[in-house]
């Protein structure tokens, strides 16, 4: 049977029809979608990684539903150094409804710290950049993005070790004393040990001690390192300490101290 073509002619003008109008209805429709990012958030899982948390609100008001919504995120440093990125997913938000969403992103303090030492002992900001994108009527992209500052608090801030002091231990040894001190400025515990490592001036190891820290957040932690030196070990009234942190969160080191 042939199809007349006066009415393949009418059925291509009607398709184009609504074709244009479901185009200029969607691009309408976008207008009623609207975003709304939270303040975020910066804690601690169970795993002992750095979990960030950021809310989102998706409103679609528009006359259709809206499809592959994602939230991108990446956390980056002053310097622009990436320190991790993460995704989430819904496949359809519906019309006339709103979608809350908390996106979730983990990274190892480990890997913040490699990439950025200063984070351990000073305070600052991390910028968590966030993108939004979807697909009006599920057909025309659209995205949106923003910036937002994040406080870094240093776990360790303003750590110092002070002037050693020197007494006789033993027959063989000198007991050397270094005062501790730092305050924790993070939003975490600091709950682990420091070690350090002592060199004269010649840089040759003289003595090792170690101590065990607890500073709960927003704290301040004084304490001593003691080393037991041989006599005959050369320590000199200069020289310098390599110092190692161990803790639940990160470890860290060396971190080189002089003294005298």
């Amino acid at each position: 049977m042939r199809i007349p073509i006066k009415m393949i002619g009418v059925t291509t003008t009607i398709f184009w029809v609504f074709l244009v109008a479901f185009f200029i209805t969607a691009v309408y429709s976008a207008k009623d979608i609207r975003f709304d990012f939270g303040q975020p958030q910066i804690g601690v899982n169970s795993s002992n990684r750095i979990l960030f948390s950021l809310p989102v609100t998706v409103v679609n008001n528009g006359f259709y539903d809206v499809g592959s919504f994602n939230v991108t995120t990446r956390v980056v440093d002053s310097t622009g150094s990436l320190f991790g990125r993460g995704s989430t997913f819904i496949p359809v938000i519906v019309k006339n409804s709103a979608v809350n969403v908390t996106h979730n992103m983990t990274i190892s303090a480990n890997s913040l710290l490699r990439r950025n030492s200063s984070l351990l002992f000073n305070d600052g900001t991390v910028t968590l950049h966030a993108i939004v994108g979807l697909e009006a009527a599920e057909v025309i992209p659209i995205q949106a993005s923003t910036n937002l500052s994040i406080p870094w608090g240093a776990p360790f801030y303003n750590f110092m070790l002070g002037t050693p002091t020197y007494s006789l231990y033993n027959s063989t040894h000198l007991q050397v004393s270094v005062p501790l001190s730092f305050d924790n400025h993070a939003f975490f515990d600091v709950d682990g040990s420091v070690e350090a490592r002592m060199f004269n001036s010649s840089d040759s190891q003289v003595g090792d001690g170690q101590t065990t820290i607890y500073a709960p957040q927003m704290s301040s932690f004084n304490g001593y390192i003691d080393f037991y030196v041989p006599i005959n070990a050369a320590a000199t009234p200069t020289g310098h300490f390599d110092v190692y942190f161990q803790t639940t969160m990160f470890n860290y080191g060396p971190w080189v101290i002089p003294y005298g």
